[in-house]
Formats: C-alpha cells, sequence, structure tokens
C-alpha cells in the first residue's frame, strides 16, 4: 500500500495509508480546515499562533493510530475497519467548526460545532455511499466500543493531547508542553472503557495541570477575550443590520447567514444550509470586517476599525463581580461619548462571568488501572492538591470597555 508523508512541525513524519482517509484529505470539507485557524484570535497575543484545524487534525489522526497500534499490542481487537473509521473520525472531529473557531459559535449559526460536524458526516456518508457508517456510529457515541469514542472525546483523549501541544509550540508557552507518547503507551481497556495504567499517573497529572494553565495563560488570556468580544459584536451588528434591511457588503456565504438565522434542525432538514456554510471560513469574515470599517454605521465603523487595527477594548479581571455603580458610571460616559442608546450600549461595554473546569467529575473521568486491576479517580489517587482544585470549577468576572474612559 502506498503511503504518503506529510512534514508536521509538532510530531515529526506523519504516514498517511491510500485508501479512504486519503480520499477524505483532499475532500473540499477538509481543505476547509486550512482556512479556519485553530485558535481564533489568538494571533493577536501571540503573533506566532497562525495554525489551522487542519494541523491540529492531522495531528489527531498521528495519535489515534499510536492509540490504536498501541491497544492492539495490548491484546484489544479493533478491526481494521473500525481502525479506518476512527481515523476518519479523528480528521473530521472539527468539522463543524465556524470561521475563527469558538470565538463565532452560536453567533453566525445558532448551532454547536458538534451538532453541524454530525450533519458533514451524514453528508459524507451518502457522499460515499455509506461507507461513513461506523464512522458516523462512533462520532456519535452510539458504536458497540464505547473506548473508541473516549479516544476522541473524553477527558484525555487524542484531541486535546495534540491542541496542548500545538499550541504551546505555536505559541511559545512552554506550559503546555505534555508527554502524549507516554500517556497513550499507558492506554488500557477495563469494562470497555479507556482507563490509564498506574505507571501513567504522573503524566496525567501533567496533562491536567497543563490545560489549566493553557487555559489561564493562553485560550483565557485577558486580550483574547476583548477580541472576540468585538469580533462577536462586530457579526452581531451586522446581522442587527440586515435585518433592518441596511446594505451589507460580503461574500455570498457570510452573507447568506447574516440574514437567516440557522439551529440546528435547519442543518438536518435543510442540505443548502450545510452548502452554505461548507463554503465560508475565516477569510470571508475578515474581509468582510476590513470593508466593514468604512461602512456608514457608526458602530459597525467604529469596532471593525477597533479589530482590524488591534485598537482593542480596556480590560479588568476580577475574582468578584464588579459593582452596579461602577458599570453604571462608564455606561452614561460610554453613551454621551458615542451619543448611542441604551439598546446599543452592548456593543461598547460588556460584563458578564468566565468559568472553567478543567476535570469534570460528573462526567466520563479519568480512572487508574492499579497492578491489582481496581480503578480509582484520578482525583483520588493523585497526592497533588493542585489537581484536587482542578476538579472545581473556576470563576472570574471581566468588564470591558473602550480604553479612552479606563
Amino acid at each position: 500500500m502506498k503511503r504518503k508523508i506529510v512534514n508536521d512541525p509538532v510530531h515529526g513524519l506523519i504516514n498517511l495509508p491510500d485508501g479512504l482517509p486519503f480520499e477524505l484529505m483532499e475532500h473540499p470539507y477538509m481543505q476547509r480546515l486550512r482556512r479556519i485557524k485553530q485558535t481564533g484570535l489568538l494571533h493577536l497575543v501571540y503573533p506566532g499562533s497562525v495554525h489551522s484545524r487542519f494541523h491540529h487534525a492531522l495531528g489527531v489522526n498521528y495519535l489515534m493510530n499510536k492509540a490504536i497500534e498501541t491497544l492492539r499490542m495490548k491484546g484489544h481487537q479493533i478491526t481494521p475497519e473500525e481502525a479506518e473509521a476512527t481515523t476518519i473520525v479523528a480528521l473530521l472531529h472539527d468539522v463543524g467548526h465556524a470561521p475563527f473557531s469558538h470565538s463565532l459559535e452560536f453567533n453566525i449559526v445558532n448551532a454547536h460545532h458538534e451538532k453541524i460536524s454530525a450533519c458533514f458526516f451524514d453528508d459524507l456518508n451518502r457522499q460515499y455511499n455509506t461507507r461513513f457508517e461506523t464512522a458516523k456510529a462512533i462520532f456519535n457515541n452510539i458504536y458497540p466500543k464505547k473506548f473508541l469514542y473516549q479516544l476522541i472525546s473524553g477527558q484525555i483523549d487524542v484531541d486535546r493531547m495534540d491542541y496542548l501541544q500545538r499550541d504551546s509550540f505555536f505559541t511559545g508557552v512552554t506550559e503546555g508542553i505534555i508527554a502524549a507518547d507516554r500517556i497513550i503507551n499507558m492506554f488500557e481497556i477495563q469494562n470497555d472503557n479507556l482507563v490509564v495504567e498506574e505507571k501513567g499517573l504522573y503524566s496525567v497529572e501533567n496533562f491536567l495541570i497543563a490545560r489549566r494553565l493553557m487555559y489561564w495563560q493562553v485560550y483565557l488570556h485577558k486580550t483574547v477575550i476583548v477580541a472576540d468580544f468585538l469580533l462577536t459584536n462586530i457579526l452581531r451588528r451586522a446581522k442587527e443590520l440586515c435585518a433592518m434591511k441596511t446594505e451589507i457588503t460580503a461574500s455570498p456565504p457570510l452573507l447568506f447567514f447574516l440574514k437567516n438565522n440557522c439551529s440546528e434542525n435547519d442543518f438536518n432538514t435543510n442540505p443548502a444550509i450545510l452548502k452554505h456554510f461548507s463554503e465560508l471560513d475565516d477569510f470571508d469574515v475578515f474581509a468582510a470586517i476590513k470593508q466593514w470599517i468604512h461602512h456608514p454605521d457608526k458602530i459597525l465603523s467604529y469596532l471593525s476599525n477597533c479589530l482590524v487595527n488591534r485598537h482593542l477594548f480596556a480590560i479588568e479581571i476580577s475574582n468578584n463581580p464588579f459593582p452596579d455603580e461602577k458599570y453604571d458610571l462608564l455606561s452614561s460616559q460610554i453613551k454621551r461619548h458615542f451619543n448611542i442608546s441604551d439598546t446599543e450600549l452592548p456593543y461598547f461595554i460588556i460584563r458578564e462571568s468566565i468559568s472553567n473546569n478543567m476535570y469534570d467529575i460528573t462526567t466520563d473521568n479519568i480512572f487508574i488501572l492499579k497492578k491489582d486491576n481496581s480503578l480509582i479517580d484520578i482525583a483520588d489517587a493523585t497526592d497533588q492538591m493542585s489537581i484536587k482544585k482542578i476538579a472545581v470549577p473556576v470563576t472570574k468576572y471581566a468588564l470591558s470597555y473602550p480604553k479612552m474612559f479606563r
């Protein structure tokens, strides 16, 4: 069998076998992921972070193949069909992401990216004459071997392992470095669930701590929060103007979603919506925002200029909610300066909470397999207080507004 080789900056040389996975690599749905940044607007803080969802898909595929090989060596049966299906799931797991990844989820469309991904699986299954049935079942977590789903969507899956390493590499933030190879080598199956051998305990601890540090230092960096706020408000204003029949210049795919409110059910019932979505990427959105700098609507123009030229808003982060008095004072100053109404005020000031939980003990837990074949939750197995704290959700509060009022 011929093999295609891709040189990945994180994992090195990656082998891609001929067959359905390689056919899929060349499909427009996969190629679209080249035009969607993995980390949204993070490059405004970490300039090197311009890698794409396509890069990430290749990495997840590589780690998935390593995991399958490891489990087979330990005596667990994974058929060639199942191996191919999990490879397909690895490549397509993020195919439903909107432009700028999570930044515009539930903004351009009112649907979760995993639900849209499921629609892409259905469509590809139709295009390839039902050859995606097993991959669909694994992705939707209805396949009998539950651990195959956990490999791609669990609390210690190959998806998280790749994005931690990849985002760490491209941002230069070394706190995200993890021992992915060792964790995968410690994978085991117990009662159809993915577990980790006791020898991998410290590697799992490092994984959880690294994820926590990357979220607060990188993904939820205060400047990234401000940039996301501007981006979502720009698109929200553009949709509002379209609803008021104000002329808006944008590419056909973007214009379609600005003029229509599409829900998860709409994706399931109207194939044309998925086609429009499959043509939408970061280029559509940012090219439109550049044009909107010159739009006669002062709100759209001002916000677009702030984002394109990186004149970002100020932001304050606190462990406690901001008092109403401060918010009211800022609001009155902003309304007076920009001559805007109460309904237009939310475009210029935001007050919201930010929550994160690095290890959710209420979902599929990370279990450590002890030498006597008993299982223990990582939160109970560890002697690290920091790991126990990670299981408790953390909430912070943000207040953002134009810098002139700082």
